[in-house]
């Protein structure tokens, strides 16, 4: 791989120094490709796994797993002009060998018919080399159809930004592979009827990128789902109430539903009035919720219809919000030191920034060890000189 590198290097160093100016980068990238991509003396004797080893940098396993794809290649040649190609974009030696072993027949692609059109279209579209060498290595196979280039043009305007289609992509790769006229778009089309705007389409895609790609029949069975939790289309939740719901099957929700009646002693109405605000408690675990919430009961004292109505009380880690505050809130009021009357619900919701600067830091004087020992109930840990009780 690094003989290769140097050969690349070095025909690149004396293209830009030749050339004329009116030679294109993309055209260099090619003549790059071609010139580092010698012809092997002896066809026969080429050995796939050791060329993968060797030349891109996968391990063994990886090598032997990826040569079963690529037992038809005679010659290093084209390999060896598709690894050319991708230097040329910036990529590491590291990062082609992450593209290889995601996708070994990213190896046999024409560069010049399908990998120079397709870096053409996407330069077209505004993205710079740096842009398209992140955007290879997480677009795998999918880089290897010219399709991809009226993809991104869809979804740039749609996601705002480049960084955002990245962040999807990192998730799944349904966005790429996903029929853009006969599910992508019209599944675009009934979000927007549904009140979602583009930002909201992008974060939900970023969360849940596979939506996009599922059928429109299951897509608008989901939004009915979101609707029969209490949650409307247009209003600032239904976005998340999508996101909860998204791949729970009915039966699935259904359980979820009858558990929070029965462990919580809920009723029908708060049930639907703690998942109107908190659609989120679906996708949580049994056990969280059931620690948390018994911790709110038990501990704090608040009765179960009261935390029906303020639910995202139940989002908060027990011991990395819930308890250090609840245990901070209680130490400050048993020594007088709040001048007002501070509520469990207030203090849990507010940012650790705010809660700082009002439960914490204007007790400095009073009470010396209270942000050392706040640090540490955050932490998990039991303060010696903190009073608890």
């Amino acid at each position: 791989m690094l003989r290769l590198r140097e050969r690349i290097v070095s025909h690149l160093l004396s293209s830009s120094s030749t050339s004329a100016p009116a030679i294109s980068p993309l055209h260099r990238l090619l003549s790059a490709a071609a010139a580092a991509a010698p012809v092997s003396p002896n066809p026969s004797s080429f050995a796939v796994e050791e060329y993968l080893v060797d030349t891109c940098g996968l391990t063994r396993p990886q090598a032997l797993k990826a040569s079963k794809k690529l037992s038809h290649l005679k010659s290093p040649a084209k390999p060896d002009a598709v690894l050319a190609f991708l230097s040329g974009l910036g990529l590491s030696g590291a990062d082609a060998a992450a593209v290889v072993a995601k996708d070994p027949l990213f190896l046999c692609a024409k560069v010049d018919k399908t990998l120079a059109p397709v870096v053409a279209g996407l330069t077209g579209l505004g993205l710079s080399r740096p842009d398209i060498a992140r955007f290879v290595s997480l677009a795998g196979s999918r880089f290897r159809y010219t399709s991809v280039v009226s993809k991104m043009h869809y979804y740039l305007p749609l996601f705002g930004s480049l960084d955002s289609i990245l962040r999807a992509l990192r998730r799944s790769s349904y966005l790429l592979s996903s029929d853009l006229d006969k599910v992508i778009n019209p599944n675009v089309v009934f979000l927007r009827e549904c009140g979602l705007a583009d930002c909201d389409i992008a974060k939900l895609c970023v969360c849940e990128p596979r939506l996009l790609g599922y059928k429109p029949e299951r897509v608008r069975a989901m939004v009915a789902c979101a609707e029969r939790l209490g949650v409307r289309r247009g209003s600032g939740m239904f976005r998340v109430a999508l996101q909860a719901v998204a791949f729970l099957s009915e039966e699935k929700i259904a359980a979820k539903v009858d558990h929070l009646k029965k462990a919580f002693s809920w009723s029908d109405a708060e049930v639907v009035a703690a998942l109107s605000m908190a659609p989120m408690l679906l996708k949580r675990s049994k056990d969280t919720l059931w620690h948390r919430f018994e911790f709110l009961v038990s501990e704090v004292g608040l009765e179960p219809g009261y935390i029906a109505h303020r639910p995202v009380m139940l989002y908060y880690s027990l011991e990395g919000r819930l308890k250090p505050r609840y245990y901070a809130l209680k130490f400050l009021k048993e020594n007088g030191l709040l001048d007002h009357d501070w509520n469990f619900y207030t203090a849990v919701t507010r940012s650790e920034k705010y809660f700082m600067k009002k439960c914490i830091c204007p007790h400095q004087e009073a009470a010396p060890n209270l942000a050392e020992d706040y640090a540490a109930a955050c932490r998990g840990e039991m303060p010696s000189n903190f009073r608890f009780t």
